[in-house]
């Protein structure tokens, strides 16, 4: 699909630009990244496994290997690293992350690649079918506790605000799951292709892949309350809060921010690299899905680009 970009005039900048701290290879591509307050996971094809990065010194601490693609995100919770694979039967990966110890959920994977997985207070979240079932799994036992029927095409679920919100990337909406009684309590129109969503800034962001748009949903209203031309259309990417800013990414297009308050686009930095990231311990941790490696950059540092630097031409 070709790149169409916004008229955000000065906002936008080369990617070049911002010198990372730290680049780690991790295999043949790099992609799906979790943030946990001792380690950084990122997924990885060649090998098909989840590398363990520590953020003090930036070093590679372990690769554990996988019995499939880790095809669709990966979430924190529960004393494990929660991983969906793309194998024969599809299946779900519990890492311990003390032990690196590998259990697969019995008769539990997910529906399709470029989907995604969250965790709640008691329960771990994945829509398991093509029809769009939206299961809980009891992360002790492993056992569905429940299944609730969502539309056909939703794949990516986040909780967030006690409701589990599910993009319909095959349509132009959000279904909102209450996280306590498993019933959708609401439904929203979003923009086209709504795939891959974050939360913060008392809302929920999607990254709608259909036409490149950013939809605001109020998490307490829950209505949309606005749509943000990014100009970053097509399969792939990932989204992020954090420092009170939403971070996209897209290939082609590694990093782009939006304030948080305003929805105003800050900087949106084009080039080789990106497709997934993550935010903590002060850094952005973007992956370049085609080179195998992710780089740590350096939050203040993008910021002070974004508000002082010379625009790149």
């Amino acid at each position: 699909m070709a790149l169409s970009l916004p008229a955000i005039g000065s906002a936008r900048r080369q990617i070049t630009e911002l010198k990372p701290t730290a680049t780690v290879r991790v295999g043949k591509t790099a992609d799906w990244v979790a943030i946990g307050s001792g380690a950084v996971w990122v997924a990885s094809t060649g090998p098909d496994a989840v590398s363990q990065i520590d953020p003090r010194t930036n070093r590679l601490l372990a690769t554990i290997p996988l019995p499939g693609n880790p095809c669709a995100g990966l979430v924190l919770g529960h004393g494990a690293l929660w991983v969906p694979l793309c194998a024969k039967p599809n299946a779900l990966a519990r890492v311990d992350v003390h032990t690196h110890q590998v259990t697969l959920v019995a008769g539990i994977g997910p529906a399709d690649k470029e989907g995604g997985i969250t965790s709640s207070a008691d329960s771990i979240w994945l829509i398991v079918d093509r029809k769009a079932t939206l299961v809980r799994i009891d992360p002790g036992s492993g056992r569905i506790r429940q299944a609730i029927h969502v539309p056909p095409g939703s794949y990516n679920p986040l909780y967030s605000a006690d409701q589990v919100w599910v993009t319909r990337a095959d349509g132009s909406e959000v279904t909102v799951v209450d996280a306590v009684s498993g019933n959708v309590s609401a439904t929203l129109r979003s923009g086209p292709g709504p795939r891959f969503l974050t939360a913060g800034a008392g809302a929920v962001w999607t990254l709608d892949q259909g036409d490149g748009s950013l939809t605001r949903i109020d998490t307490k209203t829950r209505r949309v309350i606005q749509t943000i031309a990014l100009g970053t259309p097509g399969h792939g990417g990932d989204i992020n809060f954090g420092g009170g800013m939403v971070w996209t990414t897209m290939p082609n297009v590694p990093l782009t921010v939006v304030d948080g308050n305003t929805g105003i686009v800050l900087c949106q930095w084009t080039g080789p690299g990106g497709d997934s990231l993550g935010i903590g311990h002060g850094a952005i941790w973007l992956t370049n899905y085609e080179a195998g490696t992710i780089s740590r950059l350096g939050m203040s540092d993008a910021l002070r680009h974004c508000r002082g630097g010379d625009t790149a031409k």
